[in-house]
């Protein structure tokens, strides 16, 4: 799993990124377990948390910066929006239960996803409305709104993933590579 940790989730391992998630295979239900607690056992010292949202062939992982998390998701508009699908409390651990029931559900992807991401509300909105049409560019995730400062933080991205990759593939372990906050 630490490879899928470099490759996907640098930037909130560097502490920029609220979350990151990804696509993983693996080779059984308890493999997938015993890496998930592996890679909490090193990443949850430093504020960073591993949650497995829906298995199928592939496993939806999530990787988030609690402190991050909790400030994104206590903003006041954030949480209305919420609402709307079925968030009813302010606690992560609620939240985060809210959003495998959406991904479990399977009726429609949950596009709100994206707040748990670290991506502003007004590009969600925009993206649900626009039901992903007629963004303004595309990185990360779809813009809707401030075209330029997203692009600032996409090439930020990708700095800090080939920086990570370049360093771990030079034998630096990931428990020294993730930012503590």
């Amino acid at each position: 799993m630490v490879n899928y940790l470099i490759e996907h989730c640098a930037p909130t391992l560097a502490g920029i990124k609220t979350a990151n998630l990804f696509g993983y295979r693996f080779a059984s239900r308890g493999t997938l377990q015993r890496d998930v607690r592996a890679a909490n056992a090193i990443l949850n010292p430093k504020g960073v948390f591993v949650e497995i949202l829906r298995v199928g062939k592939r496993a939806q992982i999530l990787v988030y910066r609690l402190s991050r998390l909790a400030a994104d998701l206590a903003r006041e508009a954030t949480r209305e929006f919420l609402g709307a699908y079925g968030y009813r409390t302010n606690s992560i651990d609620g939240c985060i239960a809210r959003l495998k029931e959406r991904f479990l559900s399977g009726r429609e992807f949950p596009h709100e996803v994206g707040l748990f991401l670290g991506f502003p509300l007004p590009d969600v909105v925009g993206f649900i409305r626009h039901k992903g049409r007629n963004s303004k560019c595309a990185g990360c995730w779809q813009v809707y709104h401030d075209e330029r400062e997203a692009e600032k933080l996409f090439a930020k991205y990708r700095h800090c993933k080939t920086v990570y990759s370049r360093v771990f593939l030079r034998g630096r372990p990931i428990a020294r590579m993730v930012v503590a906050g």
